[in-house]
């Protein structure tokens, strides 16, 4: 019997706290990668793209036509945006309107839930298996739409906080500052079976 191959999963590391996602993505026994320039994309299994700034991190992407190189990459490889990387991912994004990927059918309000003073960490219901799930915001953004092939996984006040379409995920919360891991493998379960379909399809 053969033994399965690590997954190599890339952190973008432009900015913000992407070593909670190295460690927790080490811990589940993925091959984390950081990713800073575009050829850091080859070869990679799947992508996060974390927290931080999202105007700064646009900034970084806009250097070396990383951004339009991410925008196609994004579209066939399973990637997971967590609070910054979300609102990167989204189609639509309000207060103020900024430059996305226009990956992922959902609308992002910035700073939906206050400053960094305004900041918690809440434990709610959740669709994936073991219990309520701890989520961690800070300066979080809102997902105030999804499209119709959206599904809402998590939510906080009514409104989604974890959301899953096709290869594509994304959180208004930070899940790699928790100890339930459970939605990094969930991207990577996601990660693992987009792989396995891939190798099947006739080349």
């Amino acid at each position: 019997m053969t033994q399965t191959q690590p997954l190599i999963v890339g952190v973008l590391a432009l900015q913000g706290a992407y070593d909670a996602h190295v460690k927790t993505l080490t811990a589940l026994g993925a091959t984390p990668r950081l990713v800073r320039l575009p050829q850091d994309l080859d070869g990679l299994d799947g992508l996060i793209m974390p927290g931080g700034e999202s105007t700064t991190m646009l900034k970084f992407l806009e250097r070396n036509g990383f951004f339009s190189i991410l925008q196609t990459w994004v579209r066939t490889i399973p990637t997971f945006g967590t609070c910054a990387g979300a609102i990167l991912l989204a189609t639509h994004v309000e207060h103020p309107p900024q430059r996305s990927l226009a990956a992922l059918d959902i609308t992002v309000e910035r700073n939906a839930y206050g400053r960094q003073i305004d900041s918690t960490i809440l434990t709610a219901p959740t669709s994936l298996p073991g219990g309520p799930l701890e989520m961690v915001f800070i300066r979080a953004p809102r997902i105030r739409l999804t499209g119709p092939g959206v599904e809402t996984l998590a939510t906080r006040d009514g409104f989604p906080t974890l959301v899953r379409s096709g290869h594509l995920m994304a959180a208004t919360f930070h899940p790699e500052l928790s100890n339930d891991s459970r939605v990094h493998q969930l991207f990577l379960n996601l990660v693992r079976d987009h792989k396995a379909a891939s190798m099947k399809e006739p080349k």
